[in-house]
């Protein structure tokens, strides 16, 4: 059980350092580690630096990067100050990046000097300050991408300055923040025009990942190897705020996680817990592990065979177990549905999986469970605290699910329109989502309400169920949709009917 004097970042931080101060906590896969302490010293000088840019409560801090120790680094400063964060995704456009950074009136970013250029251009009045996250270098108006190398010896010595100087504050935050506060607007992939600003406070975040640790074990002596995008809510609080609450280690990437750099990471890292999309653990099945196994017409008949086939997944997990560092224990899928035959494969080959449900609306993890309690092609159970209820179901039990518990955010940053409609009169918040409960009260995801297509039948067709199908014939993409057909019959008379 984990003791936080509140459910704020800033809490977090604090007791993590008081308890494993020396203990790693941050680092490059080839990089030199961050200690508890250091970063907590570096979290300093960053607030250190923010203030002395004129940043104050409530103020907006974009971050544009991509995973680095800097980027905890960045957040946790602007969060503990009173500020707010707003992560962006690295491969957001040009144009939704400085819609985002327009609409949020962010008064700084953090940007990487490989995301630099997205930058090039802007015109907002109200952002006083970029500054480079490789070094904390402050980057003056109008600088073209090719002058920042310039800048990178004069930014460390920078730092350096600002180091000694937040010495003598360390501790001496006066800002108070609230488990209430907001302490990120993180923006969504909009299908249709621009993305929404989900309002998250400290508590929605904190409480998330609180609630995870209790279905899952996670401490000091964890590893975790990280290659989803922090400005992500699923890596943001179960890779990085969840991690740090246990005094876990987080080891980055500093290339895309291709099998050329992803494999020697794990061997080097070790990692015992991994948060991944489907897409991940789909390709190395099925362009790794599959074809050896239905490589010969011998072991393809034998693949057909039930008790033959676990046998091979049983080898082939093993095999797979030591690609990954030989350590793991918990690998968490989310983000999108998994291959029914991907499932079958982890659990024959006894690979310790895990899938969970969630929205970055409920910060995000609202269903799950731990590798040793999974059901097949189920999210799992509510989380500790979460309640969900599955709205106007259908014969079969079907229907909208709908959350309510302190994970789900504030409202949509300034849309109260949109943010009325996704809650319910009663408190609920709307997924948009179907799914349906089994009797042990474990969740199954059907896809979205919006996609559900009504057959001539009645029954219900989700596009998701067909396009696995697809997926499982080595179709790399697929789109289901419905499309109303007008037939026109003609007699032979050629008239029409």
């Amino acid at each position: 059980m984990v003791n936080l004097e509140s459910l704020t970042l800033r809490a977090v931080l604090s007791r993590s350092v008081a308890e494993f101060a020396d203990r790693p906590a941050l680092s490059a896969v080839d990089g030199p580690i961050l200690t508890y302490a250091s970063l907590h010293g570096n979290v300093q000088t960053v607030t250190h630096l923010l203030r002395d840019r004129g940043i104050i409560t409530g103020d907006r801090v974009a971050l544009l990067s991509e995973n680095r120790p800097q980027w905890g680094m960045a957040y946790f400063a602007i969060t503990a100050m009173g500020a707010v964060a707003v992560p962006i995704l690295p491969d957001f456009h040009t144009t939704e990046v400085h819609h985002i950074l327009a609409h949020a009136e962010c008064k700084a970013v953090f940007v990487s000097r490989k995301l630099y250029g997205k930058l090039e251009g802007i015109e907002l009045r109200q952002l006083a300050s970029i500054i480079l996250l490789d070094d904390f270098t402050l980057v003056p108006p109008r600088t073209t991408k090719e002058k920042l190398l310039d800048l990178l010896d004069e930014g460390g010595r920078e730092f350096a300055r600002l180091k000694e100087c937040a010495l003598k504050f360390v501790g001496r935050i006066h800002e108070t923040v609230e488990e209430d506060d907001l302490a990120a607007i993180v923006y969504t992939s909009g299908t249709t025009g621009h993305s929404k600003g989900v309002m998250l406070s400290h508590k929605n975040i904190v409480s998330d990942a609180l609630a995870t640790r209790q279905i899952v074990s996670i401490g000091p002596e964890d590893r975790f190897l990280s290659i989803l995008p922090l400005a992500h809510m699923y890596e943001c609080t179960l890779g990085l705020v969840t991690p740090l609450l246990s005094g876990s280690a987080v080891y980055y990437l500093d290339k895309p996680p291709s099998a050329a750099v992803l494999v020697p990471a794990m061997e080097r890292v070790k990692p015992t817990i991994m948060l991944s999309v489907p897409l991940v653990i789909e390709k190395m099945f099925k362009t790794r592990i599959l074809p050896k196994l239905t490589g010969s017409a011998f072991t393809r008949s034998l693949y057909r065979i039930p008790f033959a086939r676990k046998k091979l997944h049983g080898i082939a997990g093993k095999k797979l177990r030591k690609t990954f560092g030989g350590a793991l224990k918990l690998f968490c899928i989310g983000g999108a549905p998994l291959a029914p035959e991907v499932e079958q494969f982890l659990r024959e080959a006894r690979f310790p999986y895990a899938i969970g449900y969630g929205l970055t609306e409920t910060s995000p993890l609202v269903a799950g469970t731990g590798p040793e309690r999974t059901k097949r092609l189920s999210t799992g159970p509510p989380l500790p605290g979460i309640s969900i209820r599955i709205d106007n179901p259908d014969a079969s039990g079907e229907g909208e699910i709908q959350i309510k518990g302190p994970t789900v955010m504030k409202g949509y940053y300034k849309d109260p329109t949109r943010s009325d409609e996704v809650m319910t009169k009663d408190g609920w918040f709307r997924s948009g989502d179907l799914g349906v409960f089994d009797k042990e009260g474990y969740l199954y995801s059907k896809g979205r309400l919006k996609n559900m297509i009504l057959g001539s039948n009645g029954k219900n067709i989700y596009p998701e169920d067909i396009e696995a199908v697809f997926a499982g014939v080595a179709v790399k993409e697929s789109c289901v949709f419905a499309v109303n057909y007008v037939w026109k019959r003609r007699s032979l008379a050629g008239e029409q009917l």
